[in-house]
């Protein structure tokens, strides 16, 4: 008898406490999404010292990568969803940043900047679901021009994903740390390698002890080859962001990868690159940038050459920019390079030394 009491209080009791709770998620999911519409254009002139045959100048590079052409490195239109419990990005984009670093992606998929929808899995909001075509969690330089401290981007930055696709979820505990774990098709792929049958895992641990300081940790493990070859890539990006006073920031990354020598192998190739940028305003809309890193990759598993020494190669740059308001950028970089062997054309013959200067105008809207 006490039980059949307890379990009609409990039944009467729902509509009490139920109700108000299913009526307030239900307001949630009925407020009506922010819908915004944004887009942005980058502008550039490069010339190249070394006076290449073509205006194409390096395979390993895929940003303002003409020689004496003036051209559009990236343009991309989007329109954002933003709501409490979901949200969605989708952007078209067209420049020679997309011939360059999208050309293995059939038809149409090319020009995807972005094609991406979230949910909230929680009540804090905290847990985010997203699935689609979305921005690398790799490294601290994207596609953005704008939202990096060079113009051109560093040779790390060039040879590691700027964009996946697949499936994420995103974790903040509190405004400190953000984890995230991925589930992809691939290094840099939005469709898989024919043949692969294998999903691709990333990792991502952020930290954040203060608004000053960004530590990073992001991981890769995964093929980029068909089941019949299958070598098997481990890969980690470091980086930490410093801004020590309002004028002066440093940002210090290193990659390190190794790749299986064949299918089943117990032996494997490695290749690493460090970096270190320092910026510095001088003044209210001025600022300047230097970059030296080093990127080697013996055996070309990231950047195939065919030389005795494969990839070895040291930078320094340079850059200079003036910005009169937040959504634009003028700037201009000068930027060596030297490797170890000759793998940089000049005219007819190759040469150790690469020089050029890049100018650019980036130009950033919201609606």
């Amino acid at each position: 008898m006490n039980k059949l009491k307890l379990k009609y209080l409990l039944f009467s009791l729902i509509p009490l406490l139920g109700k108000p709770c299913f009526a307030q998620t239900d307001s949630i999911w009925k407020q009506k999404p922010e819908i915004v519409f944004s887009g942005f254009m980058d502008i550039f002139y490069a010339y190249d010292f070394n006076k290449p045959q073509t205006h194409f100048r390096q395979s390993f590079l895929y940003n303002h990568n003409r020689h004496n052409e003036l051209n559009l490195n990236l343009g991309f239109v989007k329109a954002s969803v933003k709501h409490t419990k979901y949200r969605a990005n989708f952007a078209l984009q067209s420049g020679t940043y997309v011939n360059d670093n999208y050309a293995s992606e059939p038809g149409l998929l090319k020009n995807i900047f972005e094609a991406n929808i979230g949910l909230s899995l929680n009540k804090k909001n905290n847990l985010w679901l997203d699935a689609g075509i979305f921005g690398s969690h790799i490294g601290f330089e994207g596609a953005i021009s704008m939202d990096n401290w060079t113009l051109t981007r560093s040779l790390l930055a060039e040879n590691s994903p700027y964009y996946l696709s697949g499936a994420k979820l995103t974790f903040n505990p509190n405004d400190k740390w953000e984890l995230t774990a991925l589930l992809c098709n691939g290094w840099q792929h939005i469709q898989k390698v024919s043949g692969n049958s294998l999903p691709s895992f990333c990792t991502q641990v952020k930290f954040k002890p203060s608004e000053n300081t960004t530590l990073n940790w992001s991981t890769f493990i995964g093929t980029d080859d068909p089941d019949s070859t299958r070598r098997m890539r481990y890969f980690n990006n470091f980086f930490g962001q410093f801004q020590f006073t309002k004028k002066f920031g440093l940002i210090a990354g290193f990659d390190i990868g190794v790749q299986q020598q064949t299918i089943h192998s117990t032996q494997y190739d490695l290749w690493y690159s460090p970096v270190i940028i320092v910026r510095y305003a001088f003044a209210n809309k001025w600022t300047t940038a230097l970059r030296a890193e080093y990127y080697q990759d013996e055996t070309g598993i990231i950047i195939p050459t065919g030389t005795t020494n494969g990839f070895k190669t040291s930078g320094l740059s340079l850059n200079l920019d003036y910005s009169p308001t937040d959504n634009l950028f003028c700037r201009i970089e000068g930027r060596w390079l030297n490797s170890r062997d000759k793998i940089f054309e000049q005219g007819n013959s190759l040469s150790n030394d690469n020089f050029i200067i890049v100018s650019s105008i980036a130009l950033r809207f919201n609606k």
